[in-house]
């Protein structure tokens, strides 16, 4: 029986989301061109959508679409004359008999784990901005459309369509070499990749803008990303520091938000609704950073701080002392005005909302802070907590000012308006 063309497409979006990052990371050690990788596996998934619907989907729709796209290299390659040796190259890397489906497989899965960490390097190079190494990076390993990167971070497809095209330009015009960096470069770009996976994951874990409190694809997209590079890398400690600090803090997504899409803070969150299966990932994930015996570094501190509360079954029993330490040794590392600030909360927990505070009255003098609407916010609470409700409702409305998010601003109001009633949460 003919399968439905809608099911069929179904299909093929399930396949390509598997797929795509595979195949553009093998063209592109190919072709040697990201702009062209993407642009043959994308005829690829059109063949598909041509074929499938008719002839069925095959019984290995990667390596289909592998072999596909590398047929329509090889003609590009020869449309432009390239060297003879590549023709050879590529002509002996392709089953000539293309329904052969053990040659298919075999050329698909040839370096695949090189491919895509070579992919992954590429994406997050330090010679594009951040914002372009976060669309190219979902583009190319998450196999989004740029239409659903645009709705993910808040802004209008033609920005984000040009970010990637910028990027691509970018890196052709610089001559970007499709490999994994070696010795004191690999740190340099590895903490540029880490970066662009947590920043994925920060905008779905708490939403900048719009109406939503979280977007949960994001970090499932970012978690994904993570524990791929884990496997391609699994001798350095950060990135498993970091696949840890996602898997604690994804845990508590389903009990971050209300029943009317409203945020949940963490000391009023339900704890039944903590995903133990991502706790249980995420101690382990940590286990493995520490068990490679090196000093924590910024990501294997966060974590070790996130599995604190991870473990805590009640805001109550949460060991805040030992998080104040570990803030102090993230603080010495990796000095900045919102570790401060993440300090100052932990230390008002631990010794009394008079030492937050007295931390957080330093850090009003900063400049970097002066837009940023946690300071305020965190401010706010620490003096509703110490009764000066006057001084905390100025605070929370400063707050609900800077953020873009209207979950987090009605939150923010809301509070500012028992301050005006004198009341303290």
């Amino acid at each position: 029986m003919r399968v439905p063309t809608t099911d069929i497409h179904g299909t093929i979006d399930a396949v390509w989301r598997m797929e795509s990052a595979k195949v553009i990371a093998g063209l592109t050690r190919i072709v040697r061109d990201i702009g062209l990788a993407e642009d043959l596996a994308q005829e690829a998934l059109l063949a598909a959508l041509e074929q499938w619907p008719e002839a069925g989907v095959p019984d290995n729709p990667g390596a289909w679409l592998m072999a596909t796209a590398k047929h329509r290299a090889i003609d590009q390659l020869r449309r432009k004359t390239l060297l003879e040796r590549k023709h050879e190259e590529l002509g002996r890397e392709v089953a000539v008999r293309e329904m052969e489906v053990p040659d298919l497989v075999s050329a698909l899965d040839d370096n695949v784990g090189d491919d895509l960490l070579r992919l992954l390097f590429i994406s997050c190079h330090p010679v594009l901005s951040t914002e372009a190494r976060a669309a190219l990076t979902l583009r190319l390993l998450g196999g989004l459309t740029t239409d659903e990167i645009a709705r993910a971070f808040l802004v209008s497809e033609p920005t984000i369509a040009q970010r990637i095209v910028r990027a691509k330009r970018n890196l052709a015009e610089k001559q970007i070499p499709f490999e994994t960096p070696r010795g004191d470069e690999l740190a340099a770009r590895l903490s540029s990749v880490l970066e662009v996976i947590y920043l994925i994951f920060n905008e779905g874990y708490s939403a900048t803008a719009g109406s939503d409190w979280m977007r949960p694809a994001l970090c499932e997209e970012a978690l994904r990303l993570g524990r791929i590079l884990a496997e391609l890398m699994p001798k350095e400690p950060e990135v498993h520091g970091l696949v840890a600090l996602m898997e604690f803090q994804a845990s508590r997504s389903r009990a971050r938000v209300g029943p009317s899409g409203e945020p949940v803070l963490l000391n009023d969150q339900n704890r039944t609704h903590w995903d133990q299966l991502l706790i249980g990932r995420g101690i382990a994930a940590l286990q493995r950073s520490e068990q490679l015996g090196m000093a924590p570094g910024v990501y294997a501190l966060q974590a070790a701080i996130a599995a604190v509360h991870a473990r805590a079954r009640t805001p109550q029993e949460t060991n805040w002392p030992r998080i104040v330490e570990f803030y102090d040794e993230l603080a010495r590392i990796a000095p900045s005005p919102v570790v401060e600030l993440n300090r100052a909360v932990a230390l008002s927990m631990a010794y009394g909302p008079a030492a937050g505070l007295a931390v957080t009255d330093e850090l009003n003098q900063e400049p970097s802070l002066k837009s940023y609407h946690l300071l305020p916010a965190v401010r706010g609470d620490l003096l509703a907590k110490l009764s000066r409700f006057e001084e905390a409702r100025a605070e929370f409305e400063r707050a609900a000012s800077l953020t873009r998010n209207m979950r987090e601003q009605e939150v923010l109001l809301g509070r500012a308006e028992k301050c005006a009633r004198g009341e303290a949460s």
